[in-house]
Order: C-alpha cells, then sequence, then structure tokens
C-alpha cells in the first residue's frame, strides 16, 4: 500500500530545487504550504482506511535521526522516537513540528537498559517498522575509550533487535557506516567489497552490528536493510533542523562552520601526505535529507517483497558517488557561501581512512534513491544552519 500523502513526494523536489538554486526556504514555505493544504483537503482518506503506521526511530533527536522523523511524516508515517538524549537535544523536535505541523513523541529511555526497551516496544507494538540509529560515532573518542563504544553500539543494538522480533515488527533498518571498507584497495567501493581492517572502534562496532544482523536474519521473520552512509552534511533546507554536535565537532563541515562563525580560530586539515590528488582525506558527501529519504524507500521496498528479502539482510551504499578531497570541500564552502576560510595543515588523525567513496548503482536499482542535493546546497544549507544559531 502506498502511503504517501497526495503530492508530498513532489512538494518535497520542489523544496529541494528551491535550495540547490539558493532560493531561500522561508519566502517558498508558505507558498509550498498552501499548496499542501489543498492537496490534503481534496484528497480525504475514506473512513474505512486504517490507521497510519507507526515507525520506532531509535536516535530520533539525532543529526540523521530527526531528518528522517521529517521525511517519515511527509511519507504518511507516525514516526515515535527512542532516544537518551545523552548526545542530542529534544528540543529539535520543536524544529521537526515547525517543518511538518507534527510534534513527535521521544521516550527517553537508555536502549543498553533492556527492561526499558522492551517496556517502550510494547506500548508501540503494532509498529511497521524500526530504524536503529542510535549509536556513538564520533571517529577519535571511539579510539580513545573503545569499551565505551562497544558497550553502547552493540548492546543497543542486541536489545532493540530482541523487541523487534518479540513484537513481531516485520522491517528492520539498520543504521551502518562507509567506514565497514576501512581503506579499501578498489575504489569506489560497492556493496560487494569485502570489509577492510577498520581503522577505529566505531568502525568495528558497525561491522560488528551487521555481522549480527547477518546471523539473527537467518532465524527471524523480520525483514532487514542495512544503509552504509558515507558522509552525511548539510541541513534541511527550512534552518529548522541540522546538525547539533554534543561537543566539539570532529566531522568537517561542522567545523568548517563553526570557523566561518569565529566559534574556532582555525581549521585544523588533519594531513597532506596521502596518496590522493591534493594529499587530503578524500570523502563521499551526501546531503542529510537525501540520506534520510532513502529510509523511508527501504520500509516501502521491504514492504513490497518481505518474502524475497526474509533471512538474507539488502546492504546498500548512500553516497553521492563522488570522492571529493578535504581542500576541495573547503573551496566548495568558500564559493557557495563567499566565506574565506582560516585553515593549517597538521598532523594525520588516528582512524581516518586515506580515502573512500561509492559505487550507488544498487540504491538506485532497488530503491529508485539517488541524490538530489550538490555539493554547493550541502555547503549552503549547514551554513544557514549555523547562521540560525544551530538550535536543537
Amino acid at each position: 500500500m502506498d502511503r504517501r500523502r497526495p503530492g508530498s513526494v513532489a512538494l518535497r523536489r520542489l523544496e529541494t530545487r528551491a535550495a540547490g538554486m539558493g532560493i531561500l526556504w522561508p519566502r517558498l514555505q508558505p507558498w509550498l504550504s498552501a499548496i499542501s493544504c489543498a492537496y490534503l483537503d481534496s484528497a480525504r482518506a475514506p473512513a474505512n482506511i486504517r490507521p497510519v503506521s507507526e515507525v520506532i526511530v531509535t536516535g530520533g533527536c539525532g543529526y540523521i535521526g530527526s531528518h528522517t522523523l521529517v521525511e517519515l511524516i511527509a511519507a504518511g508515517y507516525e514516526p515515535v522516537s527512542i532516544d537518551d538524549n545523552s548526545r542530542s537535544s529534544e528540543s529539535i523536535l520543536d524544529g521537526v513540528r515547525r517543518i511538518t505541523g507534527r510534534r513527535v513523541s521521544n521516550h527517553r529511555v537508555d536502549l543498553r537498559d533492556a527492561l526499558l526497551t522492551e517496556e517502550v516496544f510494547s506500548r508501540h507494538s503494532g509498529a511497521a517498522a524500526v530504524i536503529h540509529f542510535a549509536a556513538y560515532k564520533t571517529v577519535p573518542e571511539s579510539v580513545a575509550k573503545p569499551l565505551v563504544y562497544y558497550d553502547n553500539n552493540v548492546n543497543s543494538l542486541l536489545n532493540v533487535l530482541a523487541c523487534t522480533e518479540k513484537y513481531g515488527i516485520p522491517h528492520f533498518i539498520f543504521s551502518s557506516s562507509c567506514a565497514v571498507y576501512g581503506n579499501a584497495k578498489e575504489l569506489p567501493v560497492t556493496e560487494e567489497t569485502p570489509f577492510g581492517e577498520p581503522e577505529c572502534p566505531y568502525a568495528r562496532t558497525k561491522q560488528m552490528g551487521e555481522h549480527i544482523i547477518q546471523d539473527f536474519a537467518q532465524v527471524s521473520n523480520a525483514g532487514f536493510v542495512s544503509l552504509r552512509y558515507f558522509n552525511p552534511v548539510g541541513a534541511h533546507p527550512s534552518g529548522e533542523i541540522g546538525e547539533v554536535p554534543f561537543s566539539r565537532p570532529d566531522n568537517l563541515v561542522p567545523r568548517i562552520c563553526w570557523t566561518a562563525n569565529g566559534k574556532l580560530t582555525e581549521l585544523v586539515v588533519h594531513g597532506d601526505d596521502y596518496d590522493t590528488r591534493d594529499g587530503t582525506c578524500i570523502r563521499d558527501y551526501v546531503h542529510v535529507s537525501d540520506i534520510a529519504r532513502a529510509h523511508v524507500l527501504a520500509i516501502d521496498y521491504l514492504a513490497k517483497s518481505p518474502i524475497a528479502n526474509r533471512h538474507s539482510p539488502i546492504t546498500l551504499n548512500l553516497g553521492s558517488g563522488t570522492g571529493t578531497t578535504v581542500l576541495e570541500a573547503i573551496r566548495a564552502f568558500e564559493q557557495a557561501t563567499g566565506r574565506k576560510l582560516d585553515y593549517r595543515i597538521g598532523p594525520r588523525r588516528a582512524g581516518d581512512a586515506a580515502a573512500v567513496y561509492s559505487d550507488n548503482r544498487k540504491a538506485e536499482v532497488l530503491l529508485d534513491w539517488r541524490p538530489e542535493y550538490g555539493l554547493d546546497a550541502m555547503m549552503k544549507t549547514a551554513w544557514q544552519w549555523e547562521q540560525s544559531g544551530g538550535r536543537g
């Protein structure tokens, strides 16, 4: 059954194209909202249609999680968040409400606590799917505190899988990472590229997560999709939600924005002696809203072919398919925003792979997914969010 609200896909694409052309969302939002209301008023669901399906989203107050809440609501789902807010703020849900007109409920539960986790699942046992984002993700911290990462990322996954099975929730989407490839010998990486030696404990927890799901799928009735994100950047074009680092940011684009806004005195480029075209690391940047949209498509994919995917998890790369060096990303930001950055070259950082970028054709074939935002829009929306104060 197609749960998308009439016109929601077309409206999102208008929004995306507006952002790509540099049109500010506040100028466009009233017009799009009027169109949305007209669509909804002319297409009220008959009284005998079943209630909207719930989707449990762990880590729903996080960066990708909050953007996925927006996409789920646009597609006609009823998302429910589970987030202990140890590294996020529930106030980000205010931004979700301003975008969608809907307030998403959040259960402030540590997913390592099996009893509390089950209590939440028991309240939403009829959910159509689980999307599991909740995990620690800072590379340098994982190197310094490996046991913290194994405890949080692995134990929370085990508890969520157990509850998914107990309550018969049919679809499970796992938040994985391109970090599973390590320093790949061949680029671009495909889903068939073997796991490399992980560069940090964070990456190893994602490898472990995929192995756990692979084993569990053999005895579970649920369908599983693991989405391997490359480097999510940018913010919602409304400027209402974006990335809120829980401490000093380690990822490149937030550090770029903090430097441009004066929160950091300088930007340190970690190494210029890698075997790449300008000596700096190569990454595959993809807009966070494109990443979020793929989760809705993954649920729809499993719903259309649950038998075919039972006992055989699907893994998909979510990237732009283009590698960008650190110095190229800096220049892209400068060009998109007109802001000159003060940066210097520093030593390499432990845990960083030299280069990784994706072959994303499998996601295009199976999900009909392709990135709609370019690097320019990624930088513009990230900077717009930073200028708004990065509230959350």
